[in-house]
């Protein structure tokens, strides 16, 4: 993983993602997560491929969301899953040791529960409202992103409705990293919005 602050850029469900990813590489993003709801199988390991070169020749880690085999045959650098994905032990199991597993969390429980089954971090919100995903449910707030940084030892990379302006917070709830999509992709001048981003995240980067 990179070192705390680190800054995660999600690809936006529309577009190209290795023009996006290009972009935000350019911003000094420090992590790729690859996320298309709806395109094929084909698609998927087609651009993983891709990124996955793109990213190791820029220096920044580069993982899937959500498809386990997209990121074992484009060999990612690891995966990210949902609660309702594959669950997380047999990720590991198949990942090895060598990749990185990320698992989404939205309580304390459920975090814990990744730590022991292997996951290296977790992803936790939505901690605001999003525009970029549709959510049943409240946001959780900084309060339980606070008590979840405080209870568990691996990395915690908040994710939902981050921007410059609540950017604080979550560095101060504990925050590892944080992971955007809106915040950049709907950004005038996305490799700007990435370096000020960044730069919240931890100001020792110019």
């Amino acid at each position: 993983m990179p070192e705390k602050g680190m800054l995660c850029c999600i690809t936006p469900e529309d577009g190209d993602p290795l023009a996006y990813a290009e972009t935000v590489l350019s911003g000094g993003a420090d992590m790729i997560q690859l996320r298309r709801k709806n395109a094929s199988g084909r698609e998927l390991c087609e651009w993983a491929v891709r990124l996955q070169g793109l990213c190791k020749r820029r220096g920044a880690l580069f993982i899937v969301n959500d498809r386990l085999d997209i990121a074992l045959a484009s060999d990612a650098d690891g995966v990210h899953l949902g609660q309702e994905d594959v669950p997380a032990a047999g990720a590991r199991t198949l990942l090895g040791k060598g990749k990185i597993l990320g698992v989404s969390t939205s309580s304390a429980e459920e975090a814990a529960q990744a730590v022991k089954d292997g996951a290296d971090y977790i992803g936790f919100g939505h901690v605001y409202p999003t525009p970029s995903k549709q959510k049943s449910s409240e946001p959780a707030g900084i309060a339980r992103l606070k008590t979840v940084t405080a209870a568990i030892d691996v990395p915690v990379i908040a994710i939902g409705g981050i921007t410059e302006e609540n950017i604080d917070d979550v560095t101060a709830a504990g925050a590892y990293g944080i992971a955007v999509i809106s915040a950049v992709s709907g950004a005038a001048d996305p490799v700007s919005a990435v370096r000020r981003l960044r730069q919240g995240i931890n100001p020792a980067h110019s």
